[in-house]
């Protein structure tokens, strides 16, 4: 099979990383992305088949710039892996305006930026594969996730939407929603908690900010794993539009369908009662 070229954004750790570390031992071409210290990932993986450029997604020039340089190095890019992000974590009332803007600049607005910037690159040669790496938060969320979830919400209607808008042109689309996996998410490096504290809300998000410091490191989900899915994944002739990943996610979603199911049941009468009559 003919090696593909990925370009991954957030490559430094966590899903980044182990993705990085697959399609490299699959003799894939990978151009890795970073915000600093590129030298540290060329140590950790020392291969010809990866080549790291710094990118701060939230930069729409470096993002072209980004992957002009991938397109000089390899020729071409197959697989476009948009990983980079953060959590925040923290009642609606609790997150400011700046930390509520910094998420959304960087979960919603960077990924934007790079796939800009990569979709003509996917136009001219009618084919590629968007991968958004999404959330279980993406499709229910939790009391102290909300404003974490609205990014990934936002990233699952783009992928929607996206994958409609691009499959007559040979290229697919797909959101994986992961739960909770084993990697550094819950670390200050990738997650902010809100600064404010408000006391009302501990019984919701605050116990919610608890939770996530006694799960650090012992969440059910494989990152290798989940490397392992995407490689599977990306193979696909037909792959899907969304990917849930993980039991916790199938749990979590299959709860909230439930529920709307039965509000839609209670409320069914109001809900069809709207329309004009003909």
């Amino acid at each position: 099979m003919k090696a593909k070229i990925w370009f991954i954004t957030g490559a430094s750790r966590g899903f980044g990383l182990e993705i990085t570390k697959a399609a490299i031992a699959n003799g894939d071409k990978v151009v890795a992305t970073v915000r600093s210290q590129p030298e540290k990932l060329i140590r950790e993986i020392s291969s010809e088949n990866l080549h790291v450029v710094r990118l701060d997604v939230t930069q729409e020039d470096q993002a072209k710039s980004a992957l002009r340089q991938a397109v000089d190095h390899f020729g071409h890019i197959d697989i476009l892996i948009n990983n980079a992000g953060f959590g925040l974590l923290g009642a609606i009332e609790e997150a400011s305006d700046n930390e509520v803007r910094q998420s959304f600049d960087t979960n919603v607005f960077g990924l934007l930026n790079v796939t800009r910037a990569a979709l003509p690159y996917f136009r001219s040669q009618r084919s590629g594969h968007i991968i958004n790496i999404s959330s279980v938060v993406g499709l229910t969320s939790p009391s102290g996730w909300g404003l974490y979830a609205a990014t990934k919400f936002a990233v699952e209607g783009i992928t929607e939407a996206l994958a409609a808008e691009v499959k007559p042109l040979g290229i697919h689309v797909t959101a994986i929603e992961p739960g909770f996996f084993r990697t550094n998410f819950l670390d200050g490096s990738s997650l902010k908690a809100a600064e404010a504290v408000i006391e009302d809300y501990s019984s919701t998000s605050g116990q919610m900010r608890a939770f996530a410091s006694q799960i650090n490191y012992k969440q059910p989900g494989d990152p290798v794993k989940l490397a392992a899915a995407i490689m599977n994944l990306v193979d696909a002739e037909q792959p899907p539009v969304h990917l849930p990943l993980g039991n916790d996610t199938l749990l979590y979603f299959n709860q909230k369908m439930e529920k709307f199911n039965r509000e839609i049941q209670d409320w069914h009468s109001v809900i069809t009662s709207t329309d004009h009559n003909v």
